[in-house]
């Protein structure tokens, strides 16, 4: 999978927008489904054929609104691309906290809080390959207009493997001299760089399979 991108990735006006997120409107089910398709339409466009290269019309056509609808919901393309990966990341921040926080509600340990994080965002992965890609993609660029955006809804996803980390540490199960937030991006690194390379390459895999092997490399770097 290939993602192209112009420098700039700017507004459809070629001017950059001077809001940073859409202004809020009362939700309701119907604009939550609309925005939804929107994020679907958009994500795999946008992994299709690049950001610069995909129009508001593709993502209008592809969700089955008219192009009016992406405007009354994102006042531009970088807008709907910039809630879209906040969107991404912060359901997989609840992902990883749920898993983490049901784990440890059945009497399991830190160490198997981490496990299950790891399956779940593994899960959250195979659910959602197009998003991670663009995830991922985006991490290497500095020079877009929703880069602090990013930086703050990774830093969230970050957080929840972070506090379970400390709570790992603080009840004695991993050394004190562990760096927690470089073993957090660690961690979370491996998980969205090793599940891409299994949706990709390793196609076959069953999700089992590679939860295994990345459960091997915490179970004996981290914990021991």
């Amino acid at each position: 999978m290939s993602t192209r991108s112009g420098k700039g990735g700017g507004a459809i006006s070629g001017a950059a927008p001077r809001r940073t997120s859409t202004p809020r409107r009362t939700s309701t089910p119907r604009r939550t489904s609309t925005r939804r398709r929107l994020f679907d339409a958009a994500v795999t466009l946008i992994a299709e054929q690049g950001f610069s290269a995909t129009t508001v019309e593709e993502i209008a056509d592809r969700a089955g609104v008219a192009k009016g609808t992406v405007y009354y919901n994102f006042s531009s393309k970088n807008v709907l691309y910039e809630e879209l990966l906040r969107d991404g990341v912060d359901l997989l921040a609840d992902s990883l906290r749920t898993a983490a926080d049901d784990t440890v509600a059945r009497g399991g340990t830190r160490v198997d809080a981490l496990d299950a994080m790891i399956r779940a965002g593994l899960d959250f992965i195979a659910g959602s390959p197009a998003l991670t890609q663009l995830y991922v993609a985006e991490l290497w660029r500095t020079n877009r207009s929703w880069r602090a955006t990013l930086t703050s809804v990774r830093g969230r996803a970050l957080a929840v493997v972070e506090s379970v980390l400390h709570d790992a540490v603080r009840t004695g199960e991993l050394s004190d001299e562990l760096d927690v937030p470089l073993t957090a991006s660690a961690l979370l690194g491996m998980v969205l760089v090793a599940a891409l390379d299994w949706q990709s390459f390793q196609p076959q895999r069953s999700v089992e399979e590679v939860h295994a092997a990345l459960s091997q490399l915490v179970q004996g770097r981290v914990a021991t």
